[in-house]
């Protein structure tokens, strides 16, 4: 039995986990969820409703994007990923970097001043653009998984005004951003498949 992944394309969360996957070589289906209307399969095994599910041949349900990372570069990690596994820094990413960007991004949403929030998201931007003066990555100068985790939002933040972002004094994190899209397992991770219904023929991520 093939474990199963719900999965949203546009969520940052369920990029990273379907990016580590492919990463590890782990076999899964792929269940494309629309958000509006969940199928009661994902919920009956994660209530919360968020994406991304893994739903493990043993029975076992991983419901948060970095425990599926973890997961699968544990059992996998041909490109030493996990050297890179760094903490503090991802939390800061899903934090207060996250914050701002939802802040940023869906003003109206939540009555936010989105320029506020954009000098916020920028010091952390800032702070990244630091670490890449001293190695082509965040770890090191190859690819890891604080990379992976964190590129899916710097990505949603530089495309909610792209030609504002592009003239930011980032290059560093600019070229960083530009190779991670460019990367082959992320454009494998982004195929566009039909949202997933009961008695569809599975769709594999690979």
């Amino acid at each position: 039995m093939t474990a199963i992944l719900y999965s949203f394309r546009r969520c940052p969360y369920a990029m990273r986990a379907r990016m580590a996957l492919l990463a590890s070589g782990q076999p899964v289906e792929l269940r494309e969820v629309v958000l509006r209307d969940k199928p009661a399969q994902m919920l009956a095994l994660s209530p919360k409703g968020t994406v991304p599910v893994l739903a493990l041949p043993d029975g076992r349900v991983l419901d948060e994007s970095l425990d599926i990372m973890r997961w699968t570069l544990m059992r996998n990690d041909p490109e030493a990923w996990l050297a890179g596994d760094d903490p503090e820094l991802i939390a800061a990413n899903d934090g207060p970097f996250k914050h701002h960007l939802d802040r940023y991004k869906y003003a109206s949403r939540h009555g936010s001043d989105p320029l506020v929030h954009r000098a916020g998201a920028v010091a952390w931007l800032n702070k990244l653009e630091a670490r890449l003066e001293r190695n082509y990555q965040l770890c090191g100068d190859r690819r890891t998984m604080a990379d992976v985790a964190l590129f899916p939002f710097v990505r949603q933040f530089a495309a909610t005004d792209p030609d504002w972002f592009s003239a930011q004094p980032l290059p560093r994190l600019q070229a960083w951003l530009a190779g991670h899209v460019a990367s082959e397992v992320f454009t494998r991770a982004m195929i566009r498949v039909a949202a997933w219904r009961e008695g569809d023929q599975p769709v594999f991520l690979r």
